[in-house]
């Protein structure tokens, strides 16, 4: 996910297009999430081997930092270097989480599980952040243990870059990628699966990648090893998207491909941009991917500013949004970068402007900004701007059809009786839908009495709840002397929302 700028530079060699507009100030429904890596200690833990009640203290901050930011969705990464921030799999615990691959957190508990959990309580989705290919994250041998599958099955690996890395060409390699992340869909309640850039390793100056020799013996049918290396991407991406649906078909599957597909000079289906391009460099194809229905979404790390000749910002936002073939279109954002004193992040509007741009865009649905130390520490008053300005009211994740189109039913019998200081609401769990589903949560609204009722507009949403348990709500923010009507509808595992319930009206006196 963080790149070495310098090669990326080096290795790089030029008036917006919008669609139509839209109502874009407060979005009901916008996919607003962030990066949490864990690699290096990014954004979390802060150290290796803090005791586990100070790691859940560092990961509860960040959530709640995030909620009162109007995120909703967490990229958690769980598998930075072939190991572990969780307990319910194959490889060895991460040496990231307690300082030694292999040991567990102590006292016992399962980052994952907990990680869960409180983003579900936040009304926000946990995506399960993978790296499918990175296996060491340097070659210092004290950092990977004896039993660490680089060390029980090395024929399986190469060495670039400073790091072990898997060989997609092997399809035993292949199989055993499938099984890792196969354990965590079937043994978690992840919303998605989520993989970032990383594919085969960005290149390093003259050093050959070490599969020649894999080539020869399974690559007989293609022209190239290019074109191999891409088959052998492309067919994991198809395994692993054919593997997640089946176990789990509310599961989302989405990849963050480097911000250039390819340039118009290399193919005419390219962008208007003249640099690095993830299919020729990383093998990466990831318009075939979409195109052929095997992700749920696209979140492209389109970290450079507007006017940027090599990769300009608002030609890769149109180039994404009309090459995603009807799946979601996230954009990543570079909030890292957003105090460079170069060319276009000098400006400390960059990040703002760029929300504003990608809103204007139907065929944009959010934003992913890394990490999330960037946001939080409010560089360049990011985290000021989302919370007084873009994200100051609530949003639901966009639904996504392809993938469930039914809407649940809706709830009723919704009363409202006053309390000391605020109103109690409680209504009836809805009928199961016609496909089976049962409620998986509830969004409540409030209007001012005389107001018409319209659940489409954010700013009347209180609250948006994941808990098919709850039934009931407090609203501890009316004012006195004030007459409020109040709704609640429905939501899916999906967010497919239902019709709203019966109003309930009240006249708060206090």
């Amino acid at each position: 996910m963080i790149k070495n700028l310098l090669v990326i530079l080096a290795l790089l060699i030029t008036a917006p297009s919008i669609s139509k507009s839209q109502n874009t100030e407060h979005p009901k429904r916008e996919f607003r999430g962030v990066w949490v890596a864990t690699v290096a200690n990014i954004d979390w833990p802060s150290k290796p081997g803090l005791s586990a009640d100070i790691q859940k203290t560092e990961l509860l901050r960040i959530l709640d930092q995030h909620q009162k930011n109007g995120v909703n969705s967490i990229l958690f990464q769980i598998r930075p270097a072939t190991d572990a921030l969780y307990g319910k799999g194959r490889e060895l615990w991460s040496r990231f989480l307690t300082g030694n691959q292999g040991q567990a957190p102590v006292p016992y508990y399962d980052p994952l599980d907990f990680a869960i959990v409180e983003a579900h309580k936040r009304g926000m989705e946990l995506h399960a952040w993978f790296n499918p290919y990175r296996a060491t994250f340097n070659l210092i041998d004290a950092h990977t243990s004896a039993n660490h599958i680089t060390k029980q099955k090395p024929e399986w690996f190469f060495t670039y870059g400073g790091k072990k890395l898997f060989n997609p060409g092997l399809p035993e390699v292949r199989q055993y990628i499938v099984s890792v992340i196969m354990d965590v869909v079937k043994n978690y309640d992840i919303d998605g699966v989520h993989f970032d850039d990383y594919f085969y390793p960005y290149p390093e100056p003259n050093q050959p990648l070490g599969d020649n020799k894999t080539f020869y013996k399974y690559g007989t049918a293609f022209k190239n090893i290019d074109g191999w290396r891409r088959n052998n991407v492309d067919t994991l991406i198809h395994v692993v998207s054919d593997s997640i649906h089946t176990a789990k078909k509310y599961v989302k599957f989405g990849i963050s491909p480097f911000g250039i597909w390819r340039n118009k000079t290399q193919d005419p289906e390219g962008s208007e941009s003249n640099g690095f391009d993830g299919y020729g460099k990383l093998y990466a194809d990831a318009r075939k991917w979409a195109q052929k229905g095997w992700i749920d979404y696209l979140n492209p790390q389109i970290y450079f500013p507007f006017g940027y000749q090599v990769a300009p910002y608002d030609k890769l936002v149109d180039w994404w949004s009309n090459n995603a073939f009807g799946k979601h279109v996230y954009i990543g954002q570079g909030v890292y970068r957003a105090m460079e004193n170069r060319p276009g992040w000098s400006n400390r509007q960059q990040i703002p402007d760029q929300i504003r741009y990608l809103r204007k865009n139907r065929n944009v649905q959010g934003s992913v900004f890394f990490s999330s130390k960037s946001v939080t520490n409010n560089l360049a008053g990011v985290q000021d701007s989302l919370r007084t300005n873009f994200y100051r009211y609530p949003a639901l994740q966009p639904a996504m059809s392809w993938l469930d189109a039914v809407n649940p039913n809706a709830p009723s019998a919704l009363t409202a009786k006053p309390l000391a200081k605020g109103v109690e609401l409680s209504w009836k769990e809805p009928l199961v839908a016609s496909d089976g589903d049962k409620a998986y949560g509830y969004v409540i609204y409030r209007f001012n009495r005389g107001e018409k009722i319209d659940i489409e507009q954010a700013h009347h949403i209180l609250k948006i709840s994941f808990s098919s348990a709850e039934t009931s709500y407090i609203d501890n923010t009316v004012s006195a002397n004030r007459n409020y009507i109040y709704v609640v509808t429905a939501l899916d595992r999906l967010k497919n929302e239902s019709q709203y319930s019966n109003a309930a009206s009240i006249a708060v006196q206090f």
